[in-house]
């Protein structure tokens, strides 16, 4: 299953912020494997816009607690796999670090040496995760499903498969079927 529209492969707009903790990190731990994204870039697919952005950092689980203690030493604002009542409570601030676990097999693309997510990832990420992506459920979550496939070119093969690994491929062919009938 593919789109046929006429939209363009998605590429995240990467900040200077985001490419400099992305080599920080990798200059600290060369041969680990990490992805980064910030929550900031679904406000494209939004209507309500939310005031608290999350840059996600995602390594190798055995790495988290190594990257996170890595961060707290150059920034505040670091988290690592928050709590929601964490996240209301501390995540206050307009940028926050969330350190997580990188799944196996992830559909990550690289953009000037930057390993980043794809649409595709992060669309199941926000399904997956009401804990961190709880600005983005709900209504706000179809808005952002139907806006991503109408705008951009979106692999549903890689973005099913990525959402298996992550144990909610039935929940999520059910939700874009869905969607799909909603017209």
């Amino acid at each position: 299953m593919y789109s046929l529209s006429a939209g363009e492969v998605y590429k995240p707009p990467l900040s200077e912020s985001e490419i400099r903790i992305f080599n920080s990190i990798k200059k600290e731990f060369p041969f680990l494997d990490i992805c980064i994204w910030n929550s900031k870039w679904l406000n494209e697919f939004m209507i309500h816009q939310p005031g608290i952005f999350y840059t996600l950092i995602e390594v190798e689980k055995d790495a988290m607690e190594s990257v996170f203690y890595f961060l707290q030493t150059k920034t505040n604002n670091v988290f690592m796999d928050p709590s929601e009542s964490l996240l209301a409570r501390y995540a206050q601030s307009k940028d926050n670090i969330i350190v997580t676990n990188l799944v196996t097999e992830a559909p990550t693309q690289k953009i000037d040496k930057v390993v980043s997510a794809t649409l595709e990832k992060m669309l199941v990420d926000i399904f997956c995760n009401d804990v961190i992506f709880s600005a983005q459920q709900g209504r706000e979550m179809k808005v952002i499903f139907r806006t991503a496939f109408d705008k951009y070119i979106i692999d549903q093969a890689k973005m099913m498969r990525y959402a298996g690994r992550r144990g909610k491929r039935t929940e999520l062919q059910n939700h874009v079927h869905n969607l799909i009938n909603e017209g």
